[in-house]
């Protein structure tokens, strides 16, 4: 369900939650690489029990970024596939490249994608550990590079390192999406100063957090510590009711991102009154 009558800002906020810019009553879009959205949530399609129940959620998320991983949709269309339950003439595909150990898989995942009409927008993923699929970001930086020269859009799931973002950014990247816990945890944020040290920082492109979602309180969350937008897929997928879940998630990147251009009060060690005492008869 959309908020369209929702008040909306636009602008930057700096340190001491300062909002630079003006306040907006029509849009607060989220910009990658020249193109708008209205939605800061960017979604999967991973995990749900059939293609009616990915439609379903998909919907109900209010995203107009949907991710679908190359390797894992049959892409000639001889049988059904993930594609007939997403209108690309509603939603934006953007092809990820999950599923790689390598950068010359991602790469070969990413043209394959653009190949086949999907996009020449690319998430690139590639896996450096098993256990905690944990990004090889050396490999991340070079499939980057390669892949901009070649006239692609690139977004990097990559590690919370300011010195990995700054590589990514040199190399062409659209956005850097620095995870929030490992991919499929729903442990949540897990290294608050290392997002705020993200966000101070890296002022060119967007940041996503991406991955590690659990609840609806971790996306309100990652968009209070300034992200620009959150892309999830367990989180949605894995909830006992996916569909109430994505609208959940819908209505939490909303409220984060609100609460991070309103500025949150001060932390205070001792109570302040609500009502000041001054002119109180007694």
């Amino acid at each position: 369900m959309k908020h369209a009558n929702a008040p909306q800002l636009t602008g930057v906020v700096h340190r001491h939650g300062e909002l630079a810019e003006h306040y907006n009553t029509n849009m607060d879009t989220l910009v990658i690489a020249g193109k708008a959205f209205q939605s800061r949530l960017i979604v999967g399609t991973g995990k749900y029990k059939d293609g009616a129940e990915t439609q379903r959620a998909i919907e109900a998320s209010g995203a107009e970024m949907v991710t679908v991983a190359v390797r894992r949709v049959n892409l000639d269309r001889s049988k059904e596939s993930l594609l007939d339950f997403i209108d690309p003439r509603r939603y934006f595909l953007l092809p990820n490249t999950a599923g790689c150990y390598t950068a010359e898989e991602a790469i070969r995942a990413a043209r394959l994608g653009r190949e086949v009409g999907l996009s020449d927008w690319v998430k690139i993923e590639v896996i450096g550990d098993q256990a905690t699929l944990y990004p090889d970001v050396l490999a991340t930086v070079e499939a980057t590079r390669v892949l901009v020269k070649e006239g692609f859009t690139v977004l990097p799931y990559t590690s919370d390192d300011i010195v990995v973002a700054k590589r990514l950014i040199d190399a062409g990247a659209a956005a850097v999406m620095p995870l929030g816990a490992p991919i499929g945890s729903g442990l949540g944020i897990q290294n608050v100063t290392s997002l705020r040290i993200l966000r101070e920082l890296i002022t060119g492109v967007p940041l996503i957090v991406d991955a590690g979602v659990g609840t609806a309180s971790d996306a309100a969350l990652a968009m209070e510590l300034g992200a620009d937008a959150v892309l999830m897929n367990s989180g949605i997928a894995g909830a006992g009711n996916p569909v109430l879940m994505a609208e959940a998630m819908q209505h939490a990147v909303l409220a984060g991102r609100q609460a991070y251009l309103a500025g949150r009060m001060p932390r205070k060690l001792y109570a302040t009154a609500s009502s000041p005492m001054e002119g109180i008869s007694r």
